[in-house]
């Protein structure tokens, strides 16, 4: 299969090949790595998987020998073929690359192979079958095994909680690089995802779960790459700021997630329960397990900015996430409220909240750096932590009286 190129968010359109899955390799300067992962890939597929397959490598503008290497491969490699674009974006190659392709099914997975091999014919298979719509690997079951070490450990459950509170998610890993997709329905959820790096997949996988598809998990064997180029602090900010992005969206109606679930959404079975009133016991019980989920997303955000933000901007910033998931996962699992009704004047009370919460630890912190000019890391932590224990009592406070009568 030949190589072919493209402009920036188009691609030409790939002969019809008859394979039912296609899996796309991302890359960009990977030309020691590519070949390697590309012919075990190819055989593990040749040995393992039932049906007729094509595996396409997508040059994300590589500046080294990747296109070529790509290339090479393509022509030595029956159902390999290269797509060429000349802008950066892990989001940009996939949407590319699956909106050309005539398979399907679509997957893709990263070039380094963490993830082990025999999880994808269990991931593709509830696709293949009509079973499900999309289909994730994860790393945070149970029964998965994962071998990394402890920041990014931290990191990804901080972030999967966040988009718990923020984003009211119901998968349990975002970031893992092991996805598969229907091609029908990647033809419609697409065109709405406006990402174009590493928020592509979260703000995928968000869509389809607010449009009613059954999005499938697959416990997955993983190793960490050390060799791994990814700015984590980038990163991070980058999905800061793509979570509020789509959260405006959907809390402004801005996507037509009523035609999509009308669409492609699975019917209910039945309609819900009525929902029971939470006691005070298990309210106080329910706040302080989210409020300590919180203060550790918090801390987490506040390490990861420190250093390129100062300590006021981010604080503000980590308090400002954090306060829109504490109040998003209060209101669902302290308070018992689901549904959209009042969800704007809850989000407002936790706004003050939030502002209340902005003046302790702000003023503390203001308070610390005027007593001792460069305070030594652990006491600014623990300063911190004692303010936001303050803003929690007061928080419980302020949204118990704003929601407790006001169940949906």
């Amino acid at each position: 299969m030949s190589a072919f190129s493209a402009p920036r968010a188009a691609v030409q359109a790939r002969p019809t090949t008859g394979a039912v899955l296609d899996v796309v390799i991302p890359v960009y300067n990977e030309e020691t790595d590519l070949g390697p992962c590309v012919r075990r890939l190819h055989a593990h597929l040749s040995e393992h998987f039932p049906y007729p397959f094509q595996i396409t490598i997508a040059d994300n503008a590589s500046v080294d020998d990747t296109l070529k290497v790509a290339e090479g491969l393509a022509g030595e490699l029956p159902g390999v073929g290269v797509l060429h674009l000349d802008a950066k974006g892990r989001g940009r190659a996939l949407s590319a690359a699956w909106s050309a392709s005539s398979a399907p099914v679509l997957a893709y997975m990263d070039v380094d192979l963490s993830t082990d091999l025999a999880a994808l014919l269990p991931l593709v298979a509830p696709l293949i079958s009509g079973h499900s719509d999309l289909a994730i690997g994860t790393r945070l079951a149970r029964t998965s095994r994962v071998v990394r070490g402890a920041k990014r450990e931290v990191i990804s459950r901080a972030y999967n909680l966040l988009l718990r509170g923020a984003l009211a998610a119901r998968f349990s890993d975002a970031q893992c690089g092991f996805k598969a997709i229907r091609a029908d329905v990647a033809g419609r959820l697409l065109p709405l995802v406006r990402d174009t790096g590493w928020f592509f997949d979260t703000e995928l996988l968000v869509l389809a779960q607010r449009a009613g598809l059954r999005i499938h998990e697959v416990p997955v064997d993983w190793v960490d790459d050390p060799d791994s180029r990814v700015d984590i602090v980038a990163t991070a900010l980058a999905d800061l700021r793509g979570m509020g992005r789509l959260g405006r969206a959907l809390l402004t109606g801005a996507l037509p997630l009523t035609e999509l679930r009308a669409q492609l959404g699975r019917a209910p079975l039945a309609a819900p329960p009525a929902q029971v009133p939470v006691g005070l016991p298990r309210q106080l019980v329910r706040f302080a397990a989210v409020g300590v989920a919180s203060t550790l997303a918090y801390l987490l955000l506040f390490v990861a900015t420190r250093g390129a933000l100062g300590a006021q901007p981010a604080n503000l910033l980590a308090l400002l996430v954090t306060a829109v998931a504490n109040t998003a996962a209060n209101r669902r699992l302290t308070f018992g409220i689901s549904g959209r009704r009042h969800a704007g004047r809850h989000h407002v009370q936790g706004l003050l909240a939030f502002g209340l919460g902005l003046a302790l630890t702000s003023g503390s912190l203001a308070v610390l750096h005027a007593v001792q000019a460069v305070p030594a890391r652990p006491v600014e932590l623990a300063v911190l932590v004692a303010a936001n224990l303050a803003a929690t009592v007061l928080r419980f406070v302020l949204l118990r009286l704003g929601m407790h009568h006001r169940r949906s």
